[in-house]
């Protein structure tokens, strides 16, 4: 009986840190495209032509920006690999759908888009049903 119960905190102990790692993802995630947004701000409307592709990438590659967001997106993508690592994708990968309640209240507030009621509804919706997956 012991051994079981062993082999149970075990599953609850590695179950738990895999969810600290997907929270620290989700998170990172939505920094790094937050700090996407400031610099692609910064750089106004961009066209991806054929005749400017090589400046617009320069551009792009070099603001400040865009480089933090990208390694805030990246670390966010470590601790993701690692949540992996301990549970199945089927049970991770709704909780990546967090990051629409955290991009919609970021969106508003750091950038002031006018955000709809639908959009509210739509994103509390999708986080109910995180929370119904999460208990499974």
């Amino acid at each position: 009986m012991s051994t079981l119960v062993t082999a149970i905190a075990k599953a609850r102990a590695t179950m738990n840190i895999a969810i600290v790692y997907i929270l620290i993802s989700v998170i990172g995630g939505a920094v790094g495209q937050i700090v996407l947004k400031k610099g692609m701000s910064t750089m106004g409307a961009l066209t991806l032509s054929s005749r400017d592709l090589l400046t617009t990438l320069w551009r792009m590659g070099t603001n400040p920006y865009v480089i933090f967001g990208l390694a805030v997106y990246v670390a966010g993508t470590v601790f993701w690999l690692a949540a992996l690592s301990r549970v199945d994708l089927s049970f991770a990968y709704p909780f990546a759908s967090l990051s629409y309640g955290v991009m919609l209240a970021a969106s508003w507030l750091l950038f002031n888009e006018d955000i709809s009621l639908v959009r509210i509804i739509g994103t509390v919706v999708v986080v109910l049903g995180v929370i119904i997956i999460s208990r499974s």
